[in-house]
């Protein structure tokens, strides 16, 4: 594929590097500007890419915009090394019409994924979700969805897709290849009960932002499992990032929005990220921008302490141990594994012969050193049982 067609350059000041110090950001990538091109894509591991769309962020107009500021608080930080596996292929071209700007999103996520590429999204509407998605639906297999959000974007009844009813769009599409959904941080009053509802009877995962917020270690193992991640800027509360129309005074902090995104770096699953609804109308200082610049930061620094520790099913290694686990009134024994490299934990789930092909990749399943104490309690984990479920 021809990227040249569908991506405009990088225009904005870069720091020029000085003598007798330490290279930025800037210098440590490869960045698409007018004068050096589209930076080759062999050997890079992440690729930053813009996208301005917002025609579809009703509630939240002006979002798509300020991308040059969340570049130039990002390009201004000290990198981990002088040298990184990244590149920045500029901004995306916006289409004629927002379902053309899905279309390019996902030819170019396609190309990617074709090079072991993660893309890192700056956005732009959290529909731009859709476009993602479609890019994973040209190779599949099943795949995860995780979303940190304040509210399940689900809408109110059919219409047609926007920045709050992207999920339903995802939900309805055939042939589907969404194995799972999870929300982290949700808000209850934002949130129609009846959604809930839904959502657990279709075995997805939701979690209001009290019960992450208690023991936020607790969100690694979800996170983990997740192929796609995608942040809306307007769950961290108001004070640490005014920059969106939909921001309120409750939502994560700064700080823990960064510890969930190094989580999402760290993991071996986790193939897309995007940062959605930055609205700068609405920043303070800039302050917004300059916090999306480091959740960037830290997910970089979490993909360059991946372990590749994912276990091999069924198999002993000297990487992991295996717990067999009995427990009362259930037929199947669990099993357990944990990693001796990282102390993280998964758990195998009984899945049909005949279903193994289509979903080997969500047999072994990331849990907490609590799922499995809890089995040695004689109790079922509740993440056991949902898997469990999803291949009866």
């Amino acid at each position: 594929m021809d990227l040249i067609g569908y991506l405009d350059p990088v225009v904005d000041i870069i720091p020029v590097s000085g003598e007798h110090r330490r290279p930025h950001f800037a210098e440590a990538i490869h960045i698409h500007t007018p004068h050096t091109g589209i930076p080759p894509l062999e050997g890079a591991a992440l690729a930053i890419l813009g996208v301005s769309e917002g025609r579809k962020a009703t509630h939240n107009p002006g979002c798509g915009e300020g991308l040059h500021l969340i570049r130039k608080y990002l390009y201004e930080l000290f990198p981990q090394s002088e040298t990184l596996p990244i590149v920045d292929l500029g901004n995306l071209k916006i289409g004629e019409t927002p379902e053309d700007t899905y279309a390019a999103l996902a030819e170019i996520f396609d190309t990617l994924r074709s090079y072991n590429i993660i893309p890192i999204i700056i956005g732009g509407s959290q529909d731009l979700i859709y476009g993602m998605y479609l890019g994973y639906e040209k190779n599949g297999p099943n795949i995860n969805l995780l979303d940190i959000d304040r509210k399940i974007d689900l809408g109110e009844g059919p219409g047609e897709i926007n920045h709050e009813t992207w999920l339903s769009k995802i939900i309805l599409r055939q042939p589907s290849i969404l194995f799972n959904y999870t929300n982290i941080g949700y808000q209850s009053y934002f949130v129609d009960p009846a959604a809930i509802e839904l959502m657990k009877n279709m075995l997805f995962d939701v979690y209001r932002l009290g019960q992450i917020n208690t023991d936020l270690k607790e969100a690694e193992p979800l996170i983990r499992n997740a192929d796609m991640v995608s942040v809306d800027i307007s769950s961290i509360r108001g004070s640490d990032a005014p920059g969106s129309k939909l921001s309120g005074p409750h939502g994560f902090y700064g700080e823990e929005m960064c510890q969930l995104v190094r989580f999402a770096g760290m993991s071996d699953k986790v193939s897309s990220i995007g940062f959605f609804e930055y609205n700068p109308v609405y920043d303070i200082n800039e302050r917004t921008a300059h916090l999306i610049a480091q959740l960037i930061w830290f997910f970089v620094d979490g993909f360059l302490g991946r372990t590749d520790d994912f276990p091999r099913l069924g198999q002993k290694s000297e990487n992991h141990m295996r717990y067999f686990v009995k427990v009362e009134g259930h037929s199947e024994e669990l099993i357990f594994y944990r990693s001796r490299k990282t102390d993280r934990w998964w758990m195998e789930i009984p899945c049909p012969e005949h279903l193994q092909t289509k979903y080997f990749r969500h047999i072994l399943v990331p849990c907490s050193v609590k799922d499995y104490q809890m089995a040695t309690s004689n109790e079922l984990p509740d993440r056991y049982w949902q898997y469990y479920q999803k291949f009866m």
